[in-house]
């Protein structure tokens, strides 16, 4: 198994930034997989600064799911993989799965969370089985106000208890605030 190196922190923190200085000194290809799915003109733009400062030789996989029947393949000829981020992920997974944003039962709650949590437990499995460093990237959810509408409370329920699957797992974390990278495993 390759080394998983787990990035967090709150929104414009620096984390993307480390992440990618992270993976340049791994030096040679690397696989870059970007979960955002671009759904308005300020997103696109987003992504498209993102895409500029990438190196040119890196590899870009748009995926947010099935990580089994991906990965292997995508890997192949590359010397680690950055995935940004956990969070994007995670959402693109509860809106496709959750019949309806109005009304959320517990019912529809537990679903989505296992769906989330299996398409995780398969990016795990993935990750134990190449030989190469790993970094993820994935917001810290869990230091603000409580969501006030349901959907907010699912997505940090979700997301938190995600990053604590991956970290769990990880062999280094890191959680950036203003820039600054602090190594807390």
């Amino acid at each position: 198994m390759g080394k998983l190196i787990f990035i967090t922190g709150g929104a414009r923190s620096g984390k993307s930034s480390y992440a990618e200085k992270l993976a340049i000194s791994l030096g040679g290809d690397i696989l870059y997989i970007a979960t955002s799915k671009p759904f308005d003109e300020e997103m696109k733009e987003r992504v498209k600064k993102h895409r500029e400062r990438r190196p040119k030789n890196w590899g870009t996989l748009e995926a947010y799911k099935d990580f089994d029947s991906k990965l292997l393949i995508e890997t192949k000829g590359k010397s680690g993989v950055l995935l940004d981020c956990i969070t994007n992920m995670v959402t693109n997974l509860i809106f496709e799965k959750l019949p309806s944003e109005e009304n959320i039962t517990t019912r529809d709650a537990e679903k989505v969370q296992k769906y989330v949590e299996d398409e995780i437990e398969k990016l795990i499995r993935v990750i134990e089985n190449i030989d190469m460093p790993f970094i993820i990237v994935t917001n810290e959810v869990g230091m603000s106000l409580v969501p006030e509408y349901p959907l907010g409370r699912l997505f940090r329920d979700i997301a938190g208890f995600v990053n604590q699957m991956l970290a769990k797992k990880a062999d280094e974390v890191y959680l950036c605030i203003s820039g600054i990278p602090m190594k807390i495993k």
